[in-house]
This record gives structure tokens, C-alpha cells and sequence, in this order.
């Protein structure tokens, strides 16, 4: 194979995964990895990030559907997360869960959805079943 042949070969390369849709007349792209959780608000999902949220026309359904291949659970009617950004899950005495992702931001894990926690490890250790 020759250099050009490679370098052709890195070019076409796969990419992390990413979304795009419109905002502000513009179409913008973003790694799925950057996205720690999405979140209902009225007829719009926000896609949240780091930094700023996006606002994006489409049920939290249909956008925990897309994204479920891609590493993200639902934990709330309202709120998929990324579970590689989930960093702490704390029980609370009412059966339900808090769960705090990459940057401080906490989320209610609610007693429907605490099935979902399940999926953010490979691997659970201890003697005690967490999540049951």
C-alpha cells in the first residue's frame, strides 16, 4: 500500500459518533460523548452538554430511541443521561435515586426506571445486590 493509499485510508477513518440538527439557522454537530444528558422541556428536547444546552424540536422518546445504541439510558420520564457521564449513584429512602454526572449535575432516578441503573456498568462488585 502506498503513502497516499494510507493517507487516503486515515481520511475516510470512522469518527466517535455524532448528532447534528438545526439551531440558530445553522446545522451543528456534536460528539454523542459530549452529551451528558438529555431532558424534556415541553415539545423540545435539551441536549446538555458541558456548556451550553441546545434546544432541539423532537419528543424525549423518540431521542431516547435514537440514542439508546449509543450508551444512554432513561431514568426519568423526563431524562435520558449518558452513562459513561454518570460519576456517583446515591439511594434515597424513598426507593428512588440520585444520580450525579460529570460536573456536579443531579438527576432523580425514579422507582419505574431504577431497572435502567443496571446498564451503567459492566461489572457490579460487593456483597450486597445494588439496584434491586
Amino acid at each position: 500500500m502506498s503513502a497516499r493509499e494510507i493517507q487516503d485510508q486515515k481520511a475516510i477513518s470512522p469518527q466517535a459518533p455524532r448528532i447534528a440538527f438545526k439551531a440558530n439557522g445553522s446545522i451543528v454537530l456534536l460528539d454523542l460523548a459530549d452529551i451528558l444528558a438529555v431532558q424534556a422541556e415541553g415539545n423540545y428536547v435539551s441536549l446538555r452538554p458541558r456548556t451550553n444546552p441546545y434546544l432541539v424540536h423532537e419528543s424525549l422518546s423518540s431521542m431516547a430511541e435514537k440514542l439508546k445504541p449509543y450508551g444512554f439510558v432513561r431514568i426519568h420520564r423526563s431524562v435520558v443521561v449518558n452513562i459513561s457521564a454518570v460519576e456517583k449513584i446515591q439511594r434515597l429512602p424513598t426507593g428512588e435515586y440520585r444520580l450525579r454526572v460529570k460536573g456536579g449535575k443531579e438527576y432523580l432516578v425514579t422507582r419505574k426506571y431504577k431497572h435502567s441503573l443496571r446498564d451503567l456498568a459492566q461489572l457490579w462488585v460487593g456483597p450486597e445486590r445494588l439496584c434491586s
